[in-house]
């Protein structure tokens, strides 16, 4: 499967001023996966060093003097590395602290030589105190979940995903495409975009089998508890895991996570399994002025899954998905909001960490609250998921006497249609709307 952020691989090749890069992503987002593909595909050798398969590796390590480390990953591994023609590959680097205190030096000594980096649960290992990371030396870069269009893509419907993707033919699109594109956001909506699933269901079009992978990825990142959290934290991180499907779509109250257990701790918990990037926070947002992140009020926030498939395995709702006409309303909208953010989270610049942002205004006996807020060409723009409810568009439209915006957009499954200011969009047409945006 082709990754969009394919592309942004080899414009970091390009680059003149290119410095090392580290993918940075979820457990089992693909990043091996894409790197080995972009290696072999783009440059004449690749070569990996596995720093978890391959533990002497670390040695290699000892001194942080780029050309005396490429002699001795070619004395290691008996490969050739060749300046601008071989990608080198270090895999599972959170492993290894030296070589990732190495990129500094090769970028400022050995810029020729062309390093990717990534690694299970690496952002514990970014974030700790212990790491010398070399600061403004190295290129991030952020990978998540399939979005809708890759999916389109996976399937073999690349065509309607380019048709789709052109702005101009949204507002005539044909009833039978529209209804055939609602049908793929449902089928979408049920494996989701974790690549092992997606490539399991393109290959054997089996639910049951994406099911089941899917399930075993969620007992991974169970798993996982062991390795970024003392043993008496575990039992924190799994009442927080299992509670955020439930809570998708409205605020995040430790209380309702477990009465019984001091919000400390539960914050905690949320925290780590943010880092871990099983969660992503939707913070809310005064929407007074950009940036968004200065009206943020820290003690009011939602929270997304990592991805809209996983959410149906560990909510069991794939029948609700699959009878429910209104696909806005399945699990009390909470799957459309869980797309939304995924599609935001997907089409951001692969470059950046992304942020999600909502609207709420707090007052006696007049809550108010908007899905999303984002900012698009330097505006910002709030989105609403539409759900059959009035009340959440007078929530739009609230705010939109007390900001007046050039645009906003309602998101549904009803087809394309234009009003001013607010744009309503079909919810398979996400990726079209930010690249009309781009242009």
């Amino acid at each position: 499967m082709k990754r969009d952020i394919y592309d942004a691989l080899c414009v970091w090749k390009s680059e003149s001023d290119r410095r090392p890069l580290l993918i940075r992503g979820a457990r089992q987002t693909g990043k091996t996966y894409l790197i080995n593909e972009f290696g072999k595909r783009e440059y004449r050798s690749l070569v990996t060093l596995n720093f978890e398969r391959n533990p002497e590796y670390k040695d290699i390590f000892s001194s942080y003097d780029p050309n005396e480390i490429i002699e001795r990953i070619e004395l290691y591994t008996r490969k050739k590395i060749e300046p601008e023609e071989t990608l080198l590959f270090f895999d599972e680097i959170q492993e290894c602290p030296g070589a990732i205190t190495s990129l500094r030096y090769f970028y400022e000594e050995l810029p020729a030589i062309h390093i990717v980096a990534a690694g299970s649960l690496l952002e514990f290992t970014l974030s700790s105190e212990n790491i010398r990371m070399p600061v403004g030396r190295i290129q991030y870069m952020f990978l998540f979940p399939l979005s809708f269009a890759e999916f389109l893509s996976a399937i073999g419907e690349t065509e309607l995903r380019t048709y789709v993707l052109q702005y101009k033919n949204l507002e005539f699109l044909p009833k039978n495409l529209h209804l055939k594109l609602i049908e793929y956001v449902r089928k979408y909506f049920i494996v989701g975009g974790m690549p092992a699933v997606v490539q399991e269901y393109v290959t054997t079009r089996k639910i049951f089998e994406c099911q089941k992978i899917q399930r075993s990825i969620l007992d991974t990142y169970s798993d996982d508890f062991a390795k970024y959290a003392r043993k008496s934290k575990h039992f924190y991180l799994k009442k927080v895991f299992q509670a955020v499907p439930g809570m998708i779509g409205q605020k995040f109250v430790y209380s309702q996570v477990d009465k019984e257990i001091k919000s400390r701790e539960l914050k905690e918990a949320l925290e780590l399994l943010e880092t871990a990037g099983v969660v992503h926070r939707i913070k809310q947002t005064s929407g007074a002025g950009l940036p968004l992140a200065a009206g943020v009020n820290a003690t009011y926030f939602r929270v997304l899954f990592l991805d809209v498939g996983l959410l149906h395995a560990a909510s069991g709702i794939y029948s609700d998905t699959a009878r429910e006409k209104d696909l806005t309303a399945i699990f009390k909208g909470a799957v459309a909001e869980q797309f939304a953010g995924q599609e935001l989270i997907a089409h951001q610049n692969p470059f950046t960490k992304p942020y999600l942002y909502y609207w709420g205004r707090q007052a006696k006996n007049s809550t108010a609250e908007i899905d999303y807020l984002i900012e698009m060409d330097a505006r910002i723009v709030p989105i609403e998921i539409k759900s059959g409810s009035t009340g959440r568009m007078r929530s739009l439209h609230l705010f939109l006497e007390n900001y007046p915006v050039n645009l906003a957009v309602k998101i549904s499954q009803a087809p394309f249609s234009k009003g001013n200011p607010i744009l309503s969009l079909p919810l398979y047409a996400m990726e079209s709307t930010f690249n009309q945006a781009n242009k």
